[in-house]
């Protein structure tokens, strides 16, 4: 699970006098009431939900982008256009490194991971990755002063043999500020981390980043929905989708020429399927008979699913019904309303270890479904360990019936074009407060402030 998320230098993130990083974090305030939206372990408790509010062009966006700026980063490599994502707002920064940190909470252990880099050039300055203890104490793993060319490791990489191998490994990039240790340790070390139990930690870090961290933006599909692909959710799947006011009381797995599908699909992107199938045929063999060998594609008005029998490739795309069932609709005749709803149901149906992010949660969405969508989301994750973080302009979630005050998130850009993240906890709000008519009132900042558009002219 989310504890913290540091960034500084970073589009509209810069330093603080006060402060050298901007924090957004997921331990819980002061509050005592709705304690199932918290995750306690007698140490340290955690938000499942935060709502992120703020004008357009305030800064929320940028916040989404820095968590999965580090994530791409670490998963894969440096984004598109890295060198000019340095906060522009003065002109020193471009010279001065950018500041990236996530702390998680994994298998009842806390860590701090995060690394320096000096964005106009591509360079990493520094790395590191450290055990946080109940007492706040700090454990060191690994830690890389890349500018000096010297690396650290803590005790638990420390022991015989293990240590041998990380000495291997950190010389290998040494003086390589184009790459982070995080990285190369999760490239073909399989054969490592099953004998040597005590460097999984590394695995498992990187694993959360690329599994558990799951982010979302307004114009791409959340879901690929295979969760509707699984015969076993079809009575549940139904259900919320009812529930949400579709119209859908129904849907099945209908099967289409897979040649069709393929045809609209652009030649490059044609091709790579294509090759992927035919690595599935040749692998079929290999897998068990309980094995789905598939391939799922998702457009944001599309869903196919394709799956190789023998030599034979079977392709079947979603259709639902609507009260009569001998008629079905394809997705692309649902409204966009629908298709959003229809991706967020697979954070309802969601495993525990899941964190989700998403950017404009009310997208095409009506007010009242989307408070309905988080509503239904709390208490859903009242029996789960999951997280879900959004930005929205939504003022009816400020709401003290629905959320608690530290799950309510602000962010403001100043007249220098900074901005700035801050939590209602701050604030020494009632709490028989109108926040959201407080919010629309610019009592925390947050909201647009206009100009005039056309002049006033004198008669």
């Amino acid at each position: 699970m989310l504890i913290r998320f540091n960034v500084r230098n970073f589009l509209s993130f810069n330093e603080k006098e006060d402060e050298k990083t901007e924090e957004f974090s997921m331990i819980a305030g002061k509050v005592r009431n709705k304690k199932e939206h918290t995750e306690d372990d007698g140490n340290l408790r955690l938000l499942k939900f935060a709502a992120v509010f703020g004008a357009n062009a305030s800064g929320k966006s940028n916040l989404v982008k820095a968590m999965d700026f580090m994530r791409d980063t670490v998963i894969d490599k440096l984004p598109d256009g890295y060198s000019e994502k340095y906060c522009k707002t003065e002109k020193d920064n471009k010279e001065k490194p950018s500041y990236f940190e996530v702390e998680i909470k994994l298998n009842e252990k806390y860590y701090a991971y995060g690394f320096e880099i000096l964005l106009s050039r591509g360079e990493f300055c520094s790395e590191w990755l450290i055990e946080l203890t109940a007492d706040n104490k700090e454990k060191l793993i690994f830690s890389r002063d890349i500018l000096a060319g010297a690396y650290e490791f803590g005790s638990t990489l420390n022991t015989k043999g293990l240590r041998e191998k990380m000495d291997v490994y950190a010389e290998d990039i040494q003086d390589d500020n184009s790459v982070l240790f995080l990285s190369i340790m999760n490239r073909n070390k399989k054969s490592l981390y099953e004998k040597y139990k005590k460097a999984s930690v590394l695995r498992e870090v990187y694993l959360w980043l690329e599994r558990s961290l799951d982010i979302n933006y307004p114009d791409e599909p959340i879901s690929n929905y295979s969760y509707m692909a699984d015969t076993k959710n079809v009575r549940e799947i139904c259900n919320l989708i009812e529930a949400f006011g579709t119209g859908i009381t129904g849907f099945e797995m209908v099967e289409v020429p897979t040649e069709k599908v393929l045809s609209h699909l652009p030649k490059t992107v044609r091709e790579s399927v294509v090759k992927k199938i035919e690595n599935m045929i040749s692998d079929a063999p290999k897998k068990s008979e309980s094995h789905i060998n598939g391939l799922i594609m998702r457009s944001p008005r599309d869903f196919f699913l394709l799956e190789v029998k023998g030599e034979d490739v079977v392709c079947r795309t979603i259709q639902f019904s609507h009260n009569k069932k001998e008629m079905l609709y394809e997705m692309s005749e649902e409204s966009d309303g629908t298709v959003r709803i229809l991706d967020l149901l697979e954070i309802l149906l969601s495993d525990d270890g899941m964190t989700y992010v998403i950017d404009e949660l009310d997208r095409c969405l009506h007010p009242s479904l989307t408070y309905k969508f988080v509503d239904s989301y709390l208490q859903m994750a009242a029996k789960k360990k999951i997280q879900l973080i959004v930005t929205t302009h939504e003022s009816r979630l400020l709401d003290f019936d629905l959320l608690r005050r530290d799950e309510i998130w602000f962010v403001n850009k100043r007249k220098s074009g900074e901005s700035d993240i801050y939590s209602l906890e701050e604030y020494n709000a009632r709490f028989d407060q109108k926040i959201d008519k407080a919010y629309l009132e610019g009592r925390y900042g947050g909201v647009p402030v206009f100009s005039t558009v056309f002049p006033i002219k004198e008669v």
